[in-house]
């Protein structure tokens, strides 16, 4: 009788734990799925038509609102980065006003040097403007999101060397929008005035409307001179590589370090059992 009552109790535990987990889960939104990034893997990089495309997209939709004040004009310069040239960089400065308290006026034109000038002067009027919301700065937003991975996936994400979690994320996000509530919302959901139903977003509940849409941005032809898609699919891919790029400018020479050390550490281990065996040859154990 007794270890019935023990069997029975570990099952209404076990069921309740099941129910908390679901429930959890519903509240977070949906596993975005993992999308094919060129910079994904040990030894993947950036994409520089890619990033170019991610930041027209960043500029025409997404700067009206989010800011990115840890990037500076002469970043998108660099190389690893979209590599637009020089002149470029400066004609983009040169459209843009900067708060200066030394210049007439308390602002100047921008140069390269400076940081991206924010959309609002500061958060009490981006809540103003925003119904309340505190829009998210971009500069590091790719990094400062994620997703969780159940058991035992996130054991390989340590040999595949996976971290694009925020961008998986963030693609997840822009695509998951819907125009009315659907039949798979949680029992009871109600959106409030201002709110859209978003698979991803948290509680399913966002303040943002839908940022884009088929047709929203008339790319720039590239360099390549290959046609790329004006879809919603395709911006949220390049606008989230971006912010990729903005989060983590130094990816690929990160990586390109990491895989000299781990060749290093290699070698250094071959000369080091070679020498023990040469040390401990002649000595019987």
């Amino acid at each position: 009788m007794f270890k019935n009552k023990i069997i029975i109790a570990a099952l209404a535990a076990f069921m309740g734990i099941s129910a908390m987990a679901s429930a959890q889960a519903a509240e977070a939104g949906k596993q975005p799925q993992r999308v094919n990034w060129s910079f994904a893997g040990i030894f993947g990089t950036y994409d520089e038509n890619q990033l170019q495309r991610g930041f027209q997209v960043f500029r025409e939709v997404c700067a009206s609102c989010h800011g990115a004040r840890l990037m500076a004009f002469r970043n998108l310069s660099e190389p690893g980065g979209p590599r637009f040239s020089e002149e470029q960089v400066k004609a983009l400065a040169a459209e843009y006003e900067v708060a200066d308290v030394t210049a007439d006026g308390g602002t100047r034109t921008a140069v390269p040097a400076d940081r991206w000038p924010s959309p609002f002067a500061n958060d009490q009027e981006a809540r103003e403007a925003m119904g309340g919301a505190l829009p998210p700065d971009f500069s590091v937003l790719a990094k400062a999101r994620g997703v969780k991975d159940p058991f035992p996936t996130w054991a390989f994400n340590y040999f595949t060397g996976y971290q694009e979690g925020g961008v998986d994320y963030i693609h997840a996000l822009l695509t998951g929008y819907h125009d009315e509530v659907p039949e798979e919302a949680p029992q009871d959901f109600v959106l409030g005035d201002g709110q859209y139903y978003n698979d991803y977003f948290p509680g399913h509940a966002i303040s943002m409307a839908p940022p884009l849409a088929d047709g929203s941005v008339t790319y720039t032809p590239g360099e390549d001179g290959v046609a790329v898609p004006e879809t919603l699919d395709q911006y949220s891919t390049d606008v989230a590589a971006f912010m990729m790029w903005m989060a983590e400018p130094h990816l690929v020479s990160r990586k390109q370090t990491g895989f000299i050390v781990l060749l290093f550490l290699v070698l250094f281990s071959g000369l080091m059992y070679a020498t023990k065996r040469k040390i401990w040859a002649g000595i019987e154990h």
